[in-house]
């Protein structure tokens, strides 16, 4: 061949293939598929290569044609077929991950799946009737290839067909917590052979999609018309001496009260006895998780929130008694009972309410202290609850918080623990009266709580302490009443000398002082 010829027998190799539309077609597809995610990018590699490879073939079967050589033919079909099948597989990315998304419409990778691999036959049918192999025998051939094919990949095949089922069935969907035997994880990818679970361990479970088809599988946290949430149980043991209902009340509570992360409110968490066994009885606290990710962690914190509300109350967990007498540790412990006592008097020592008390009253009072821990966030006490204990806070922060019934708050002041007036509650303790504002922790604090009992026998021994007592709270609520009605000073100070004589009275109605000291 002269090298005249070269030329146009080099472009004759590329008539009919349509490669300078197909060409920028794909590159078209190539750019906007780059926007993709990279994990969603990954298979672009192999269908590029393919591409350029077929592109290469092409060029080579243009200089053999060039140079009159039998096998330019050959590599030209195998070109185009390379051609043909990277050309669909590009489409299929470029159609199903950006054109049907930005739609609104995001098809399950299968379906990309199936419309590739049909584009796959149809094209390879096309090329082989086109080099002038018989379809009908290829057919007749592909039936007896495909009942051997079928025998011998039985479990591939389950897998295969349960993948889809499961898809078309939409029994379980990306994104959904599901237990399988001792497995429990978020689905992250429906496969043909294979369902990927991530669990909370950062490890991906890949299940056969065969044994989802014939075992029993779990959705956690579905219900048909209600949100996304799974009930969770803690499990705590209790004395057979204390109340059930009061155990009960003590943490639903404790968990209604406070705001934690993930709980749902509807339904409300709910506390339930579920046994008694010995000295012992089993309780369980019953509440929805929203979130079913950080279940551990949920845990934790409602576990926390009953240990600090036992703590409050002063009930105690169960557990297994042994009695060892040991002199030394029963020296310790007296010891540690001395200084928590002595702690306690020096608490009364630094509030304002106790300045007038002398030490034997303020060491009859100590000896009435219950220790009531909060946590940040809870409510202390509730506005309109009737509750005869005072509070007095040691450490952290408390905030005062009015609500007039309609919606609406208003912070009043903040309670800070150490100082002079870092006491609340005490018109519930004086005068039984409900409480006038809400007391939200800010922060972890540590409280003691005085009850009325503890209260009534220091006051009936020496009346004449109402006096001072009712002059000082007077004195605070007149504060508290000129915060909410933000009153004048001359009108708070008309208040202040009105409800001395009122509170006293009140006082001395309550505690029953006019009946005389006890005996």
């Amino acid at each position: 061949m002269t090298e005249a010829a070269v030329g146009p027998a080099f472009l004759g190799a590329f008539a009919g293939t349509g490669l300078p539309l197909q060409l920028s077609l794909v590159l078209l597809a190539w750019m906007a598929i780059l926007r993709l995610r990279p994990t969603e990018r990954l298979g672009l590699t192999g269908s590029l290569v393919l591409y350029f490879l077929g592109f290469a073939g092409l060029c080579a079967a243009g200089i053999l044609h060039a140079f009159a050589l039998p096998v330019a033919a050959t590599v030209r079909q195998v070109a185009v077929l390379a051609l043909g099948l990277a050309g669909i597989r590009l489409g299929g990315i470029f159609l199903f991950r950006v054109v049907l998304p930005a739609t609104g419409l995001r098809p399950p990778r299968m379906l990309e799946d199936l419309a590739t691999f049909a584009g796959y036959l149809v094209w390879a049918m096309v090329r082989l009737s086109q080099v002038g192999f018989d379809l009908g025998s290829i057919l007749t051939t592909s039936a007896v290839i495909t009942a051997i094919v079928a025998f011998s990949l039985q479990e591939t095949l389950g897998n295969i067909f349960g993948g889809v089922t499961l898809q078309l069935e939409n029994s379980i969907h990306i994104g959904d917590w599901v237990k399988v035997d001792d497995v429990i994880g978020r689905v992250v990818d429906i496969r043909w052979r294979s369902t990927l679970i991530e669990t909370r361990n950062w490890e991906t479970v890949v299940i056969p999609n065969s044994t989802l088809m014939k075992g029993k599988f779990t959705i956690l946290g579905q219900r048909i018309g209600a949100p996304v949430q799974w009930r969770r149980w803690i499990w705590f043991n209790v004395g057979y001496h204390v109340p059930p209902r009061r155990v009960i009340q003590t943490v639903e509570d404790a968990l209604r009260r406070a705001r934690v992360a993930n709980v749902a409110h509807e339904p409300a968490p709910n506390c339930v006895l579920m046994s008694i066994q010995g000295n012992t009885v089993s309780y369980a606290l019953r509440y929805w998780l929203t979130d079913l990710g950080p279940d551990d962690p949920t845990d934790s914190a409602v576990r926390e929130r009953i240990f600090v509300a036992f703590r409050r109350v002063g009930l105690e967990f169960a557990f297994e008694e042994h009695v060892v007498h040991m002199i030394e540790e029963g020296r310790a412990r007296d010891e540690q009972a001395h200084r928590n006592l002595q702690q306690r008097i020096d608490i009364l020592r630094r509030i304002e309410l106790f300045t007038g008390f002398s030490d034997a009253e303020r060491q009859d009072i100590a000896d009435h202290l219950v220790h009531a821990p909060f946590l940040a966030g809870e409510t202390i006490t509730r506005q309109g609850d009737v509750a005869h204990w005072l509070y007095l806070l040691v450490s952290g922060e408390a905030e005062v918080v009015f609500d007039d019934g309609h919606g609406q708050t208003r912070a009043l002041g903040t309670i800070r623990g150490g100082a002079a007036g870092a006491f609340f509650g005490e018109m519930g303790l004086l005068t039984g009266a409900p409480r006038t504002a809400n007391v939200v922790a800010r922060t972890d604090v540590e409280c003691y709580r005085l009850d009325k009992e503890g209260f009534e026998h220091t006051l009936k021994a020496r009346p004449a302490i109402a006096e001072d007592i009712s002059s000082l709270v007077a004195q605070r609520r007149a504060d508290l009443t000129s915060a909410q009605d933000e009153l004048s000073q001359a009108a708070r100070q008309r208040l202040l000398e009105d409800s001395r004589g009122e509170l006293l009275g009140r006082i001395r109605r309550f505690f029953a002082l006019d009946a005389g000291p006890p005996t």
